[in-house]
């Protein structure tokens, strides 16, 4: 088969690695200017660094047999975390249960409810008995007091903003069971992965491996249209870096694009077109700050206060060695928002205007001198709103024209979006792809 794939991602890249160890000819067409998707890199003190923050879980097991697949095992490391809370206007290390019992900003009873809450949600086994229920109305059903008040509440919120009471319960109980995963030890410290040469040292070897088996991979070429001849996809229409007209043709197509942007490529009937658009995305920027100094001493900053205009902040360099940025202390400064929200059109100066007075809160000491330099990065399809009853409603990888196929960050679940799913699922499509090609296309529905 000679296969299209649209978007050279974690997904993309993934079902084209093992199309084409099947000996199938795969061509991808990416419309920026670089690999990766959202875990693509940009060079800092000479060394690649993700756009937007990232880390594994120990149990990302798709990710890690990949990189055992690629000959690249051997680069993941896995590093103690260091966890913290800003509430009520000061810092508190959460980072292990003990810490939890030390957590001022609630009363100790609460401290207590909070921490086997945690432990009764990690211990369900099925979410499916949770599909019916919003996160917001379960924890306040389950949790409530102060617990929910000044924790769950300010975090929900911060992340999904007017969205934040539409969230299913699968989503956090997801959460909390990658959470608990990653923690070893009786005293519950968390280890994150993260490879030797950042993330891309995953996707470069991908994109190695593809070409040595005649793959092609065309950056800074979007797709502007599917075309179809008599119900069935024949050929990608595409943009190429130097804005001449490209039209290819394919036995299967598989698209990688946001489910908004889907509709635009291909016509589709209104049912599945539905189910698409229906799935409302919350955009992302991130500001990363290279600094003389650490600002705390904290990786991962949850802020659950409302008066902070970012959601979090994740301080690279206090897990990772900052002699791989030339010495320089790494500082992401993350939010999600709506597409319409006045912060998603800032431009890099003013946003870090307004952000940057708030650094006070986690030191007081921070002068804005200790910044040596700032990247900015936007993402119109962050995170997708997933409510409930998703399971009912999510479209499928096989849409309604056959020999085309959709793949994105809405078809995750109950598992919330990561990098890791995204390659568990460009692998399941590409086995999907050659099982319904053996079975003569009788799978479709």
């Amino acid at each position: 088969m000679k296969i299209g794939i649209i978007g050279a991602g974690a997904a993309g890249l993934a079902a084209a690695f093992d199309l084409s160890a099947k000996g199938h000819k795969v061509v991808v067409y990416e419309s920026a200017p670089f690999i990766g998707g959202q875990a693509s890199t940009i060079p800092v003190g000479g060394s690649p660094l993700e756009r937007g923050y990232h880390h594994l879980f120990t149990n990302d097991k798709a990710i890690l047999d990949l990189m055992a697949d690629l000959g690249v095992e051997e680069a993941m490391k896995w590093y103690p975390s260091r966890v913290g809370t800003y509430t009520s206007g000061k810092v508190y290390k959460t980072t292990t249960a003990l810490d939890l019992l030390r957590f001022g900003a609630i009363p100790f009873l609460d401290r207590i409810k909070l921490g086997l809450f945690a432990l009764k949600v990690g211990r369900i086994k099925d979410w499916r008995g949770l599909e019916d229920q919003t996160a917001d109305y379960w924890l306040r059903e389950r949790l409530g007091g102060k617990a929910y008040e000044k924790v769950w509440a300010p975090l929900l919120k911060g992340k999904f903003g007017d969205f934040y009471d539409q969230i299913g319960m699968p989503w956090f109980w997801s959460k909390i069971q990658t959470r608990f995963a990653s923690r070893q030890g009786i005293r519950g410290r968390e280890m994150l992965g993260y490879p030797d040469g950042s993330f891309d040292t995953i996707f470069s070897k991908l994109k190695k491996v593809i070409e040595s088996r005649d793959g092609e991979i065309h950056i800074s070429t979007p797709v502007v249209k599917i075309e179809v001849v008599d119900g069935v996809p024949k050929a990608l229409l595409a943009r190429g870096a130097d804005g001449q007209h490209i039209r290819e043709e394919f036995d299967t197509i598989l698209s990688t694009v946001p489910s908004f942007s889907f509709p635009d490529l291909v016509d589709l009937p209104d049912d599945y077109k539905k189910r698409l658009t229906d799935v409302h995305y919350l955009a992302a920027v991130v500001v990363v700050l290279e600094l003389d100094r650490p600002l705390t001493d904290f990786y991962w900053m949850n802020i659950a206060d409302p008066d902070v205009p970012f959601l979090g902040l994740i301080e690279h360099t206090n897990m990772l060695p900052k002699e791989w940025y030339s010495g320089k202390n790494i500082l992401y400064l993350t939010n999600y928002l709506d597409r319409t929200d006045p912060l998603y059109k800032m431009s890099k100066d003013d946003l870090l205007e307004l952000y940057l007075p708030h650094l006070s809160k986690f030191n007081t000491e921070f002068d804005r001198s200790w910044i040596t330099k700032v990247h900015y990065n936007a993402l119109s399809a962050a995170q997708p709103i997933i409510g409930t009853n998703y399971s009912k409603v999510i479209a499928n990888h096989r849409t309604p024209l056959k020999k085309l196929y959709l793949a994105n960050t809405t078809q995750i679940y109950p598992e919330d979006r990561g990098t890791n799913y995204s390659f568990k699922m460009g692998r399941e499509l590409a086995a999907t792809i050659l099982y319904d090609e053996k079975d003569n296309w009788q799978n479709w529905k």
